[in-house]
């Protein structure tokens, strides 16, 4: 079965794009992040500066590793993290994996 066989997801070049019904369940496991401008969106205040200067090193060295790249916002000690996959034009499982990997990251 393919993604476009999935009855609320639709196929954007090759990958399936959530439903508003899939990204809701979905946000309901991830504390802290929100749905925002149609991208996944988490701030998170740090102790210090380089405190938030160090947890955006440990995300971009994972980002990096699987070649999917947060938008990162960094305001003194309020860091927000920013997901969607802009190909597919929306948020993806790519997305949801990525903002799994970043709450594992910063605890």
């Amino acid at each position: 079965m393919g993604s476009e066989d999935i009855p609320g997801r639709y196929t954007v070049e090759g990958m399936a794009v959530l439903s508003d019904d899939q990204v809701d369940a979905a946000l309901s496991e991830l504390e802290g992040w929100e749905r925002a401008d149609g991208a996944l969106r988490r701030s998170v205040k740090f102790p210090a500066f380089l405190d938030g200067i160090e947890a955006v090193r440990r995300v971009a060295e994972h980002a990096e590793a699987a070649d999917h790249h947060p938008d990162i916002d960094i305001r003194w000690r309020t860091v927000t993290f920013t997901l969607v996959t802009h190909s597919e034009g929306g948020i993806t499982d790519k997305d949801l994996a990525m903002a799994r990997e970043i709450d594992g990251l910063l605890g």
